[in-house]
């Protein structure tokens, strides 16, 4: 996946960050203040890095002037229009401000690495590969006949690996915010892919919430 560099004073907050993006695959280092941030971009180099903007010392905005172009999130508690204005202009990719959910940050993660071209163009697991750029699913090398909605599903999936999803979000990941089906819908897809590609063990449902991908 991708290597991103949390940039957090709030070690709760950034050791949840961390969590979370490693439980989907990501490869992340943390630092808590904006110099050793600076320190640390010296020697490595990193696919995309999530920055506070109050930060002791050098704050966020300051820091990213340094930096030199590599693809940022800002994070804040400040939710005024010129902040928001002022870390865009500057040339960050994305702006989330707290406190926010850990599934919209990983979405806005995928986003960010997407579009900067960073993110693997596919994910495989047991015989099983899904291929992100043509919207293909693979089993022992041959091409799944897939509905559109089965795909879309097993990518939320995928995307978030090792993450519990409720039905809800699940219908908003795979069918949008304007479906008006209801989660019924969610199972019957999740059987068709476990029938499908042999992810019976793979797929685990999460009592009273929804379905959770184990890789």
């Amino acid at each position: 996946m991708a290597k991103i560099l949390i940039v957090e004073d709030e070690v709760p907050i950034n050791t949840l960050i961390k969590k979370n993006l490693e439980l989907v695959g990501h490869e992340c280092f943390s630092v808590y203040d904006g110099q050793a941030a600076i320190d640390v971009l010296k020697d490595h180099s990193f696919d995309l890095i999530l920055l506070d903007v109050m930060l002791p010392g050098l704050d966020g905005f300051k820091v990213f002037e340094r930096i030199g172009r590599v693809p940022a999130i800002f994070l804040t508690a400040r939710s005024s229009l010129s902040d928001r204005l002022k870390g865009l202009t500057m040339g960050a990719d994305d702006y989330l401000t707290k406190p926010f959910e850990m599934l919209e940050l990983l979405a806005r993660v995928d986003a960010v690495l997407r579009r900067t071209k960073k993110e693997e163009k596919s994910f495989a697991f047991d015989n099983v590969i899904i291929r992100f750029d043509s919207r293909q699913i693979l089993l022992d090398g041959e091409v799944v006949d897939c509905t559109p909605k089965e795909y879309d599903l097993l990518e939320a999936l995928v995307l978030n690996r090792n993450i519990a999803l409720s039905r809800e979000k699940l219908l908003n990941l795979a069918w949008g915010y304007d479906y008006e089906g209801d989660t019924r819908t969610v199972d019957v897809h999740i059987q068709k892919l476990r029938k499908k590609l042999g992810l019976e063990e793979r797929i685990k449902t999460v009592y009273k919430l929804g379905y959770r991908l184990e890789v």
